[in-house]
């Protein structure tokens, strides 16, 4: 009488086409799903190596971009900016304030809204995050041409289209 498969003798034996190893069936069953979340922990965990040099943590750089860019922003304006929510808009500008990034003042003109601006000690950062966000871009597109790195920039674009949609439908 035969012994019934293991799990592992169930699996493909083949690699995709990236080289990733064997995928267990129900993750191959969602690959891109999989790529796509391998990929944004390996982008968020480089992205903590480089902005601790500047005393910064993943996407607080993003809103002191916005701020050195655009000026002083209502913290609501920073939330749709970012795609971000309240909550967490809350915290990163908290977080900022206190390292003495940020300063929030209330508006001139409606004392319920938050104003947000960058202060001199993040002005001061303002070439060293470029340079981490620079060298974050070098270490992505590390080996493609610039064919490939406009394709990707499509595709990813198709994907965020793609989530905004089934997104909104869930809503």
């Amino acid at each position: 009488m035969s012994q019934p498969e293991s799990t592992d003798a169930r699996r493909s034996t083949t690699t995709d086409a990236s080289g990733l190893a064997d995928l267990p069936d129900s993750v191959a069953a969602g690959a891109i799903n999989h790529a796509i979340l391998r990929v944004a922990r390996l982008h968020r965990m480089l992205a903590g190596q480089l902005l601790r040099r500047v005393g910064l943590h993943p996407s607080q750089e993003l809103v002191m971009m916005q701020l050195w860019d655009r000026g002083p922003q209502r913290q609501t304006d920073l939330v749709r900016l970012l795609g971000s929510d309240a909550a967490t808009m809350t915290r990163t500008i908290r977080r900022l304030e206190n390292a003495g990034f940020v300063r929030r003042r209330p508006s001139p003109i409606d004392k319920r809204v938050t104003i947000v601006e960058p202060t001199a000690a993040s002005n001061a950062l303002r070439t060293e995050v470029e340079q981490v966000w620079m060298d974050l871009e070098t270490s992505v597109a590390d080996g493609m041409t610039p064919a490939q790195q406009a394709e990707v920039i499509e595709v990813l674009g198709r994907i965020e289209e793609s989530l905004a949609r089934a997104t909104s439908q869930e809503a």
